[in-house]
């Protein structure tokens, strides 16, 4: 079978939906499908195109046996609404393009961003072959959470009608929490047979690479040799609530205590400006680090923050770092509610806060600094088993082809 998957980030971007889309197409090649990814120059967070790459038309390489189109589309920062949308716009026209000429059994769309999904649906349409919608994030509502767009305005009330129409198109919907999946059947109205909840995990291969040495001379290099880390990787975005952080971690006593912020985003920039006025400096950022070098700063951690705004959209997330951090046994201090906290709580592999209250914030990291590790240990390795990548890439596609 030939499977055509649509997706704007793919490796060597380090984001979540990159990581995910190559972890399962790679498994699907394993098991004998050909896969061709079509997707953007590599760019994000910063709007720049990586070393190596060039924004130009059409590009066709082979990774892991991945069949890798690359297209041209309108690179900006990952910043600013309308900016962002020209470039969503712009992948949307020349995927679907690109995607005309491919020879395919099926098609996979993937969003945040359904623009993607609106390719995926077109060219389902044009080649009279089966969709399948991939749902990690819940547009258009994820983007008024984050304060981008507000309910009940033309631009809103359009893409609900958009959404909705992708969702009943759809052959089948991938979606990566049980809630999105409630949030399917009971606000849109679809048929739960069609959905399948397939969640994020970890390629358990992958943590062969970490190197405890090479973590701890890394460590000692950006002055942190005898500080117990709490490290935040990821994008640091309107979304994350970094600032919020900031500004509590100044009420913590213990000087031994030292936050790590790693990786780039809309925010980055707003939030080391800000840090610039804090008096107490228990705080370091540091840029975004390629994909195999990630674990390495993962194990020089003691703990791992995960931090979300408050906001009743983003109950229904789970992000990605949870299961590299659980896998590499580092405990999670989590400021996210909804169904990520229940999977912490279910597994008993963390401490969780409520998100933008700086008491809560505060009595979580003292809590956390005094977990049972042998206890955590247990617990962290029964969960990993249960949130495998490659068996959830089986799963999803034996999904997909039934």
């Amino acid at each position: 079978m030939r499977i055509l998957f649509l997706t704007d980030n793919f490796p060597p971007e380090v984001n979540a939906p990159a990581t995910r889309t190559y972890e399962h197409c790679y498994k699907w090649v394993e098991l004998g499908y050909h896969v061709t990814v079509i997707t953007c120059f590599p760019n994000f967070p910063d709007g720049k195109v990586f070393e190596g790459y060039k924004n130009k038309i059409y590009n066709k390489e082979y990774v892991s046996g991945i069949e890798v189109i690359r297209v041209w589309s309108y690179i900006t920062e990952n910043k600013g609404f309308f900016s962002r949308i020209i470039d969503y716009i712009s992948y949307s026209f020349t995927s679907f393009i690109a995607g005309f000429f491919v020879k395919t059994d099926i098609i996979i769309a993937t969003s945040p961003q359904f623009f993607t999904a609106i390719s995926g649906r077109l060219m389902s349409f044009f080649k009279q072959k089966p969709w399948i919608m991939e749902v990690r994030d819940l547009w258009p509502d994820s983007i008024v959470a984050v304060g981008s767009m507000k309910y009940n305005s033309i631009s809103y009330r359009f893409l609900k009608v958009v959404e909705n129409h992708l969702y009943r198109s759809a052959k089948k919907i991938i979606v990566v929490t049980d809630s999105f999946k409630k949030y399917l059947i009971e606000n849109q109205k679809i048929n739960s047979d069609k959905i399948g909840v397939f969640k994020n995990g970890i390629h358990l291969k992958n943590l062969s690479n970490t190197n405890i040495k090479k973590s701890n001379l890394i460590k000692q290099k950006i002055g942190l040799n005898n500080k117990t880390v709490i490290s935040y990787i990821g994008t640091h975005g309107m979304a994350h609530g970094l600032k919020f952080i900031l500004d509590s971690i100044q009420y913590i006593e213990n000087s031994k205590l030292h936050f790590l912020f790693i990786g780039n985003g809309a925010e980055k920039n707003n939030l080391k400006k800000h840090s610039e006025k804090l008096k107490i400096k228990n705080f370091t950022f540091l840029d975004s680090v390629p994909k195999e070098n990630v674990y390495d700063f993962i194990q020089l951690s003691s703990f791992a923050l995960i931090n979300l705004i408050k906001s009743d959209e983003f109950k229904n997330v789970i992000p990605s770092k949870i299961f590299e951090n659980i896998a590499l046994h580092k405990p999670i201090l989590l400021g996210v509610e909804g169904e990520s906290k229940n999977l912490i709580d279910e597994y008993n592999v963390g401490i969780s806060f409520i998100p933008e209250n700086r008491d809560s914030f505060l009595e979580a990291v003292g809590k956390i600094q005094n977990i049972d590790l042998n206890k955590f240990k247990i617990n962290a390795d029964k969960m990993i088993v249960h949130f495998d990548r490659e068996k959830i890439a089986t799963d999803m596609i034996e999904f997909i082809i039934d």
